[in-house]
C-alpha cells in the first residue's frame, strides 16, 4: 500500500461509520468504472478515438458548453 492511500485511510478510519460507509461506496464505484472502461477499451480499442472525434466535432459545430455553466 503506497504511503497516500495509507494516510487517507487512516484519516478515514477516524470518521463516523456512516461516513466510512460512504468514502467506501465511492471508492468501489469508481474501481467499477475503471474496470469497466479497460473492459469496455480492451473489446473495441479504437472506441475512445471515436468518442474524443464526437466530441471535437460537437465542439466545432458549438453544441457544447461551458463546464462552468453546467456545474
Amino acid at each position: 500500500m503506497t504511503r497516500l492511500l495509507e494516510s487517507a485511510l487512516q484519516k478515514v478510519a477516524q470518521l463516523s461509520d456512516e461516513e466510512q460507509d460512504a468514502i467506501a461506496s465511492q471508492i468501489l464505484e469508481t474501481l467499477e468504472d475503471e474496470a469497466a472502461w479497460k473492459e469496455t477499451l480492451a473489446r473495441d480499442p479504437e472506441k475512445l478515438q471515436r468518442l474524443a472525434e464526437n466530441a471535437r466535432k460537437e465542439y466545432k459545430d458549438g453544441k457544447t458548453r461551458p463546464l462552468d455553466e453546467i456545474l
